[in-house]
Formats: C-alpha cells, sequence, structure tokens
C-alpha cells in the first residue's frame, strides 16, 4: 500500500508542532483563578511553594478581589514558561485533591465549570479569569457605586428641598406681612377720577363716604359709624376699610378729624383693606385728597408729613389751623413700630363755613395709636 505523501512532508510535520505549540501556549497564556487559588491555599497542608507563598501573601493584604486578581495576572504573566507549567500543576493537584473521589469523573488535567463552581464558598461569584473580566468587575462595582451615590444625592436633595419648603410655607403664613408689600398694589377703582386741578369743578359727591387719594390711585370706605376707639374695636371696623376716629371732628367741621389705615396686614386676615395705607408715604407737600361724606365732597392739601411713636397722642388733638384732616398708618410697612403721619388743610369748600365739631366726648383713653392687626403668629401664641 502507497503511504499517504503528506505523511513523511517534513513542512507538514513543522506545520503540526506549531499547531501544537500554539494550543500549549494558549493553555498557559491565562493564570489559574485567583479565587480558587485562595481557596486552595486555605485548605492545603505542608510546604508550599513559591508561587503558593505569594498568593498567600496576597490573600492576607486586605486587598479587593479585583486588586488581587490584577497582582496575580501581573506576577504570572513575567514567569518563564517552565514556572507557568509549574503554576497549572500545582493548581490541578490541589484542585484534584480536594474532590471528593466517588463524585468525579472528569480529567484532573481540564476541570469542568461545574467542578469549579463547588469548589467556590457559598455565595462566592464565578471570579474574573481574564484582565477584560476584571475590567467589566471594576466597572460594574464603580457604577454601582456611583448609583448608590446618585441615589443618596438625590434622597438628601429632597429632604432639603422639603425642609426648605416647609419653612417657607411656615414663614409666609405667619410673616408674609413682611414681605409681600412691596408687590402690593392698592386699589385702582378711582383710574376714572381726575386729580384735583380745580376743586369747584370736581364733579358731585356720591351718597356714600369714602377717601379718594389720586397719586396713589386709592379709593376706599370710610368706617363713620364705629362708636367705640378701644383697639379690638378698632381693629373690627378696619376690615371694613379706613376709620375716622370718633373722638374726632366729621369732615366739613371746625377741628382735626383722624382717619386711620391700615399699611399692612397678612394676607389670611379677615378684611379687604388690608394694604389701603401701603403708600401714603408717596405723598408730599402740595398733594391733595378727598373725603366724601353725606353727598358733600371735601379736598385736602397736604402741608406737612412726619413719622412718630406710637405713644404720641397729640396728633388726635387740633393743631393751629381751622379744618384739617390727619391720615394715620403703621410705619414701616408690615410692622408696628411708628406710625406715618400725613396732615392735609381743607381747600374745598371753604373752611370758613365749617359747622362746630360734634366728635364724641369719652373718658377712654388710648395707651397709643392705632396699629396692624395681631399676626396669625402672635394670635397662635396667645392660644397656645
Amino acid at each position: 500500500m502507497q503511504k499517504d505523501s503528506n505523511t513523511n512532508n517534513p513542512q507538514n510535520s513543522d506545520q503540526a508542532v506549531e499547531v501544537i505549540r500554539g494550543k500549549l501556549d494558549n493553555l498557559y497564556a491565562q493564570e489559574p483563578p485567583a479565587v480558587e487559588e485562595i481557596e486552595e491555599i486555605e485548605h492545603h497542608h505542608g510546604h508550599m511553594s513559591k508561587h503558593q507563598r505569594y498568593m498567600h501573601e496576597l490573600s492576607l493584604s486586605q486587598r479587593s478581589l479585583a486588586e488581587i486578581q490584577t497582582a496575580w495576572h501581573k506576577y504570572y504573566s513575567e514567569l518563564p514558561d517552565k514556572e507557568k507549567h509549574e503554576v497549572w500543576q500545582e493548581f490541578y493537584n490541589e484542585r484534584q485533591k480536594s474532590k471528593p473521589k466517588a463524585k468525579t469523573h472528569e480529567s484532573p488535567e481540564e476541570p469542568t465549570h461545574d467542578a469549579a463552581k463547588k469548589t467556590r464558598p457559598k455565595g462566592a461569584t464565578h471570579p474574573p479569569d481574564k484582565p477584560e473580566d476584571i475590567r467589566e468587575e471594576l466597572l460594574s462595582r464603580v457604577s454601582k457605586q456611583t448609583s448608590r451615590k446618585k441615589h443618596h444625592a438625590k434622597a438628601l436633595g429632597f429632604g432639603l428641598t422639603m425642609g426648605v419648603l416647609t419653612i417657607f410655607i411656615l414663614l409666609f403664613s405667619f410673616f408674609n406681612e413682611r414681605f409681600i408689600t412691596p408687590f402690593i398694589k392698592p386699589s385702582y377703582n378711582i383710574s376714572g377720577t381726575p386729580i384735583i386741578t380745580e376743586p369747584g369743578t370736581s364733579g358731585k359727591a356720591g351718597p356714600d363716604p369714602k377717601i379718594i387719594i389720586p397719586k396713589i390711585n386709592l379709593e376706599a370706605p370710610v368706617v363713620y359709624d364705629e362708636k367705640s376707639i378701644e383697639e379690638a374695636s378698632v381693629q373690627n371696623a378696619l376690615e371694613r376699610g379706613v376709620l375716622h376716629y370718633a373722638t374726632t371732628p366729621n369732615p366739613g367741621e371746625v377741628g382735626n378729624a383722624v382717619i386711620f389705615g391700615h399699611s399692612s396686614s397678612n394676607i389670611f386676615n379677615s378684611g379687604k383693606y388690608k394694604f389701603a395705607f401701603l403708600l401714603l408715604k408717596s405723598l408730599e407737600k402740595d398733594d391733595t385728597f378727598i373725603l366724601e361724606k353725606g353727598g358733600q365732597r371735601y379736598v385736602y392739601k397736604v402741608y406737612d408729613k412726619y413719622v412718630t411713636s406710637p405713644k404720641d397722642l397729640s396728633v388726635l388733638k387740633k393743631n393751629n389751623r381751622k379744618a384739617t384732616v390727619t391720615l394715620i398708618t403703621c410705619d414701616p410697612p408690615g410692622t408696628s413700630t411708628n406710625r406715618l403721619i400725613v396732615i392735609g388743610e381743607q381747600i374745598f369748600p371753604s373752611p370758613d363755613n365749617n359747622k362746630p365739631s360734634t366728635a364724641i366726648a369719652t373718658n377712654e383713653t388710648p395707651q397709643q395709636l392705632a396699629s396692624n392687626p395681631p399676626s396669625l403668629w402672635s394670635r397662635l401664641w396667645n392660644w397656645l
């Protein structure tokens, strides 16, 4: 029989040798898994090789699994081929010793995936055998840590946001009169009322008592039916408009009529005229304002403006002019610290025809000038 010419071909023999050599190189190119090496060393008794001692030292270094695998890979890759073979032989020998003899049929040289799983501790995951696997594990850990940090940051941010929102709601509820006054504008109902230049041609007054201040675009009812000057009664009356103080003359009478109005109040308090005199401080000398009562219109020109203490009761008394009106409100708006006083002298009709004062005589003496209403906080504090 003629032999196959390919069998005796030296070139084909060399190729076969190279194929086998390549397979061997691939077999020993990667080191044994670090986690299984560590476990086998823990069960190892007797003399250790230098490779086993190195892995033993790594296992005691308190590094992470990924760091141990990286160090083990670097150590292994720098070994000569002969020592790499020794590492694998030690690995297979230790694996063979640890297997139950009655349950194993695999070749000691080629441990299967199932056999490797049996040697791992309970709950352990399959170790990364290659550098790319180590990188994947590291990326996975970093991703989990980043996700955990983001979750914590979101939870912290949510908590802080809710805390700030709660504080803002409480502050706004109890103290909004302090910081919303710059955004409040009085009524614009009087847009059709001209600024008085010729008082005698200013038009006919309506039946309802009111105050009109063209410069600050204000029109509000004036309450004349409150006869008490006690603070509680004054505050109740101020919910219906600005208040004529009962112990002072009425418009069209001789003397100094006094009218109180709020410059600010908590928006949750009762009443529609909480900001009636908010812009009263805008009035200057020679500005005019109007009072309407009993179908008659009375025009006043401002001649004085100043800030005084709440205890200054002299503003309620008659001054050195025949017929005047004193407008009073709290200053600065949102507080009851001081009182803003604006005084106007009657210029129409002529005060020479004014009647004598019909002010109510009383034995009541106020302790101070009327103030802004109690805040929600002060009401809650008094209730508690």
